[in-house]
Order: C-alpha cells, then sequence, then structure tokens
C-alpha cells in the first residue's frame, strides 16, 4: 500500500510541474485542467501522507512554474501587459510566502493571473478571431469578476483557511 501511495504522490506531483508546460500551445484545455489539478491535488496528496508543509512548498511552487508558463502563453495576446504585471505582483506574494511561510500574503498579493488567463483562453476558444474585440468589448465585466471570483478564493483559501471540500459537505448536508 505505501508503494501505491508513493507512487500516486510521484504522479501527482509531477503532473502538477509537468501540465503547465502544456499552457504554452494549449491555453485552454491545459489552462483548465491545471485548474482542476491545482483545485484537488491537496485533497490527494495530504492523505496519501504528504505532510501539510512539504505539500505547501510544493504547490506554491508549482503554481509558480504555471505563472511562468502562463505568461510565456500570453505574450502574444492583447493583455500581455496585464498579465506581466500580475506576474509581477504574485511574484512578490510567492517570495514573501517562501521567507516568511505566512499564507496570508497570498491575499495581499492576489493571483488575478490565473482567472484573467483562464478567462481569456476561453474566450479564445469560443470567440476564435474576434478574442480581442471580445475582450475589449468586456473587459471591465472581466476584470470585475476576476478581481471579485479571486479576492474571495485568496481570503476563504489563506485568510480563513477553509477547506473547501469540508465546506461544500457541510453545505450539502454531509
Amino acid at each position: 500500500m505505501a508503494d501505491a501511495s508513493a507512487l500516486l504522490i510521484v504522479l501527482v506531483v509531477g503532473l502538477k510541474y509537468l501540465l503547465p508546460l502544456a499552457l504554452i500551445p494549449f491555453p485552454f484545455l491545459a489552462g483548465w485542467a491545471n485548474f482542476v489539478l491545482d483545485t484537488m491535488d491537496g485533497d490527494v496528496l495530504v492523505p496519501l501522507g504528504l505532510s501539510e508543509p512539504v505539500y505547501q512548498r510544493i504547490d506554491k511552487s508549482a503554481d509558480y512554474v504555471t505563472y511562468v508558463c502562463m505568461v510565456a502563453a500570453a505574450w502574444r495576446w492583447p493583455l500581455r501587459r496585464a498579465a506581466i504585471g500580475l506576474f509581477a505582483l504574485r511574484t512578490v506574494g510567492q517570495a514573501l510566502f517562501f521567507i516568511t511561510g505566512n499564507e496570508v500574503v497570498f491575499f495581499l498579493f492576489p493571483n488575478f493571473l490565473e482567472p484573467l488567463f483562464l478567462a481569456y483562453a476561453t474566450v479564445l476558444v469560443l470567440k476564435r478571431e474576434d478574442a480581442p474585440a471580445f475582450y475589449a468589448r468586456h473587459a471591465v465585466v472581466i476584470w470585475v469578476l476576476v478581481v471579485v471570483y479571486k479576492l474571495q478564493d485568496e481570503y476563504v483559501t489563506h485568510v480563513a483557511n477553509v477547506d473547501r471540500s469540508e465546506l461544500l459537505g457541510r453545505l450539502l448536508g454531509g
């Protein structure tokens, strides 16, 4: 059983570092796959025996690989400058987390890059060549949704430290 757990840990951790590389050629598919993996990885890795502190270090370093690949993928997009600026903002948070170990820095330096990237990658799939014009017409709405979503996410995850799986279970009566 321990060998199977160790193999599964290696597989999930490997995916966390390798899947972001697919963001460059496949921003939509890899972006959403990475989002799902990042949402559920802790619910898999910690019960398999990875300690919470080790998981946090792996998760945050893999997240940083994702951010680098998102900027590379967005390099030709009209929101390239925004992606670079949001990357810089989160880089400060990442550095402060690795220096202090305090998760609250993620609320102070939010990851707006990921939801903006996912929104634009989705627009690219749905609108194709009209994507830049669509984004320009709806930028305010997109940004409001990105900011509101991510601020609540950072607060719940890194300030209140609420486990979403448990919260969902309680809300559904389980």
